[in-house]
């Protein structure tokens, strides 16, 4: 019964191992990503450097969202948002930052990411600082008093750094956003026949690559 028991298991393992085999021989290194002079992170993880100002990084958001759920819970994904993008001065940027840390601490960052680039890209609104954004955060069911009390909290201050540490850490890669670093060497490079599902298998792909 044993031996039936791990035949069957066996089995179910095998189309498994022949996807993992077929697409490592689909993806090449230099052609689809490339290996980055850094040390490999202790776990898999995706980072995801973006702007909200960036059309782009809102047109990935879907993608992102799928990255999640194909890479499973052992894979963790980062956003990471640029200060360096010309759409608004670094101050600006960094004002997002910290709004989006907001979100984080408060464990709504999906839902105030989506209401940030809604803001930019759908109502075509500008974000001039904090103001606007605790703006955002107020109309769309945030505690003003929360939101304040977190803005220039010891926690916040810590994640903005983190987020701005991990910028200048990678930043000689960063040609532009949306960008990819996953666990920690891996830089995806997409193709022009390369479809949304084909950029989204190589990066589940590359975050479970040793």
């Amino acid at each position: 019964m044993k031996k039936f028991a791990l035949f069957i298991l066996m089995a179910l393992m095998l189309p498994l191992q022949a996807c993992a085999q077929e697409q490592g021989a689909r993806w090449k290194e230099g052609t689809h990503y490339i290996v980055l002079d850094e040390p490999a992170t202790a776990k898999p993880e995706i980072k995801e450097f973006f702007s909200y100002w960036c059309p782009h990084c809102y047109r990935f958001e879907p993608l992102v969202k799928q990255m999640k759920e194909k890479a499973g819970d052992d894979v963790k994904l980062t956003k990471v948002h640029a200060n360096f993008m010309r759409f608004a001065s670094t101050e600006v940027q960094d004002e997002a930052t910290r709004a989006m840390m907001i979100a984080r601490a408060i464990k709504q960052e999906d839902a105030m990411n989506a209401a940030i680039f809604n803001y930019i890209h759908e109502q075509r609104a500008s974000v001039t600082g904090l103001k606007d954004l605790r703006n955002i955060f107020i109309v769309n069911g945030v505690d003003a008093a929360e939101f304040d009390k977190l803005a220039n909290s010891f926690g916040v201050n810590s994640m903005l750094q983190k987020n701005n540490k991990q910028i200048e850490q990678y930043r000689e890669y960063l040609s532009g956003v949306p960008s990819f670093i996953v666990n920690g060497k891996y830089q995806p490079t997409f193709t022009s026949d390369m479809t949304m599902d084909d950029i989204v298998d190589l990066i589940v792909w590359l975050s479970a690559k040793d």
